[in-house]
């Protein structure tokens, strides 16, 4: 599982946004190290600190590094010069703090590469330009489901349908399972591996949802999809 690292100005910033992000996934997530703040409890950022985050971090599957305001670019910048690598991969992204933590996060624990896990949190304001911006100014992938039977028509119970934590769960619950899971909600389909998808199809309390899937953990898949469902999230 990659490692990640989190830079920024304000250690509160931080720590709120890897709770929030941690909320995402109960157990099983991966290693967020954070680099905030100065010595003193003050504003900044400091590159022996984020070199001390990214050995923490470390991992053979790489690491990506979150970063706020511009000087922590530069920080992380220095940082991997100060400590390079040894042997695994380090991405600084351009992702949204907040919301690119909580992307990034819910991927990593679905066992996605460093690559993926990047492409996910850089885009990880889709589902708010979807929801502010003009009618399908962003949507999700327009990708056609998964072939097979009809798949499983299933019924959202919980108050608030596929909101953040629902997504989260149904992401990581079909990440590491070896098969291709799609979820098709009023005509619009997205990957069920992806939060940011699945929060854009936009699946309210009562909505109705068809879940299909292939590949050789296709039924183990459905039936996981099929459990959270009707548990309500742990929120009915």
């Amino acid at each position: 599982m990659i490692g990640i690292v989190v830079v920024s100005h304000s250690a509160a910033l931080a720590a709120a946004a890897v709770d929030l992000a941690a909320q995402m996934v109960p157990s099983g997530g991966p290693v967020v190290a954070v680099a905030a703040g100065t010595t003193d409890g003050g504003l900044g950022t400091d590159a022996t600190e984020v070199a001390s985050a990214l050995e923490t971090a470390a991992s053979p599957d790489g690491v990506l590094v979150l970063m706020d305001l511009g000087s922590a670019v530069l920080s992380a910048e220095l940082a991997l010069e100060l400590s390079p690598p040894d042997g695994h991969e380090v991405r600084l992204s351009s992702a949204p703090l907040v919301e690119g933590l909580v992307a990034a996060v819910v991927r990593a624990a679905g066992g996605a590469d460093l690559a993926t896990v990047t492409a996910e949190a850089e885009n990880a304001l889709a589902p708010k330009r979807a929801a502010l911006g003009p009618a399908g100014d962003v949507a999700p992938t327009a990708a056609d489901p998964a072939t097979g039977p009809d798949g499983a028509r299933l019924t959202l119970t919980n108050p608030q349908g596929l909101h953040a934590r629902p997504a989260a769960l149904l992401a990581t619950a079909v990440g590491d399972l070896d098969a291709e899971v799609v979820i098709t909600h009023d005509g619009r389909s997205a990957d069920a591996a992806s939060s940011l998808e699945l929060m854009a199809l936009g699946a309210g309390p009562g909505a109705e949802v068809v879940v299909t899937a292939t590949g050789p953990d296709a039924d183990a898949a459905v039936r996981a999809v099929t459990a959270l469902v009707a548990d309500g999230f742990g929120e009915a």
